[in-house]
C-alpha cells in the first residue's frame, strides 16, 4: 500500500467551488482507501490498495481527468507520496514558530518555474520574504505583516506561474502526515 498526498491548485477561489465531502467521495469512487480530506483548500491524503497504483504520473494523469470530469475546471495538482512529504516538511530550514512569520512551502510541476522564482527571489527585501530552493520545492518564510503584498507573494501570482506552482502553509502539510 502506498500513501500518497494531492495538494490541488485553484479550488475554492476564482468560482472554482470543490467541497470536501464531494472530494473525498470522487477520491472513494476511485477506488482509493483510508480518503481524508484537510482543511476546505484542496488537500486530500489517501491510500492505493496493496496491488494498486504505484506510478506517479499515470496517478496524477487519472485524478486530475476526474477532478476535471466531476467539478468542470481544468484540474492541475501536485501528488507526492507521504514519506516525500515527510522529507519536505523536516527539510523546511526556517523557524517555523517565529512570531509574525508565515512558513510556507511552494510546489510545481514544473523545475523551470521554481528555477525563475529563485531568480525574481533575488531582490526581496528579507525583512518581509525569505526563500530558499529544497528538494524539487521552494522554502519561503513571509512576515505576516505583509502578507500577499510582499514582493514574492506578488511574483507567485504571476499569471506565468499560476498553471504550475501551488502553496501550502507548513501547518497545513504537518497535518496532512499524521
Amino acid at each position: 500500500m502506498t500513501e500518497w498526498i494531492a495538494l490541488l491548485r485553484g479550488v475554492n477561489v476564482g468560482g472554482v467551488t470543490v467541497r470536501s465531502a464531494e472530494l473525498a467521495e470522487l477520491f472513494r469512487g476511485l477506488g482509493f482507501e483510508g480518503v481524508r480530506t484537510v482543511l476546505a483548500s484542496g488537500n486530500v491524503a489517501f491510500s492505493t490498495a496493496p496491488a494498486g497504483e504505484t506510478d506517479a504520473s499515470g496517478l496524477k494523469s487519472r485524478i486530475e481527468q476526474a477532478l476535471s470530469d466531476r467539478f468542470g475546471y481544468e484540474a492541475w495538482i501536485v501528488l507526492v507520496s507521504r514519506d516525500e512529504l515527510v522529507r519536505v516538511i523536516a527539510g523546511f530550514p526556517f523557524d517555523a514558530e517565529r512570531e509574525g512569520w508565515h512558513p510556507y512551502v511552494v510546489f510545481s510541476s514544473s523545475q523551470t518555474a521554481l528555477d525563475d522564482l529563485v531568480a525574481g527571489a533575488g531582490a526581496l527585501d528579507a525583512a518581509d520574504d525569505v526563500v530558499t530552493p529544497g528538494d524539487g520545492v521552494l522554502y519561503w518564510h513571509n512576515r505576516r505583516a505583509r502578507g500577499v503584498d510582499s514582493t514574492f507573494s506578488k511574483l507567485t501570482a504571476k499569471a506565468r506561474f499560476k498553471p504550475s506552482i501551488t502553496t501550502r502553509n507548513l501547518r497545513t502539510l504537518q497535518k496532512l502526515v499524521v
